[in-house]
Order: C-alpha cells, then structure tokens, then sequence
C-alpha cells in the first residue's frame, strides 16, 4: 500500500458564489471605473461578467460603467468618422473629456458606496 492520499474531490459546479463583503464590493467598484479610464470598456465587462452575481451594488456600478464605456465607444467611433469633416475632432476632445471626468466622480461615488449613473449613457445592460 502507498501513503499517498487521493485528492480532494472535485468543487460542485452548482455552488453558489460567495456575495463580497462591503468593502470589497466599493472597492471592486472603484477599480472598474478607474479601469475605464485607463482601458476603456474591458474592466467594466470582465467585472460586469464575473462580479455581477456577487452583490446588489457591485452589479449595479458594473452596469452602469459597462453602459457608459460601450456609450463612449460609439462616441469614438461616430468621431473618427465625422473627422473627416473635422468636427469629429471636437466630439472626440469631448469623448474623451466625459470619460476622464465623470469616470473620476464614479470612483469616488463608489468609493463612498454611493450609487452613481453617468449623465449622456445609453442603458444597453441592466
């Protein structure tokens, strides 16, 4: 016989996900509007897919950041096009203006576990 002992079984694949405790969940918050800021949409749509189960609040700030940055996206977008004409230069100085401003409200609003919705976003996620 060998000393060797079998491994743990495998984790239940239907266990429910742990719910973040308070802290955790303004800061997770913070983190993705920041991340906005610097990496545009993806931090608010891995934490929107991985996070959104785990609380009330956490779920309500990736939505609202996901939203904002798929706004802004679109922004972008409509701006390259209309550089062609110049006054896309106007909308992407403004675009890019509105995520570094109201990204930085949305932090510290989460960061004091407040509710924050950014002005000008379209509701894509709920």
């Amino acid at each position: 016989m060998s000393d060797i002992t079998p491994p743990p079984p495998p984790a239940n694949p239907y266990q429910t996900v742990q719910p973040l405790s308070p802290s955790d969940e303004k800061l997770w918050a913070t983190l993705i509007h920041i991340g906005g800021i610097l990496f545009g949409f993806l931090p608010a749509l891995i934490g929107y897919l991985l996070l959104k189960d785990r609380g009330p609040f956490i779920r309500e700030h990736t939505a609202t950041a996901l939203n904002f940055q798929i706004t802004i996206v679109i922004a972008y977008v409509a701006g390259w096009v209309l550089s062609l004409i110049l006054v896309g230069l106007l909308l992407l100085l403004a675009a890019w203006i509105a995520t570094i401003v109201f990204g930085i409200i949305a932090a510290i609003a989460a960061n004091q576990g407040r509710p924050y919705v950014y002005p000008l976003a379209i509701k894509f996620v709920s």
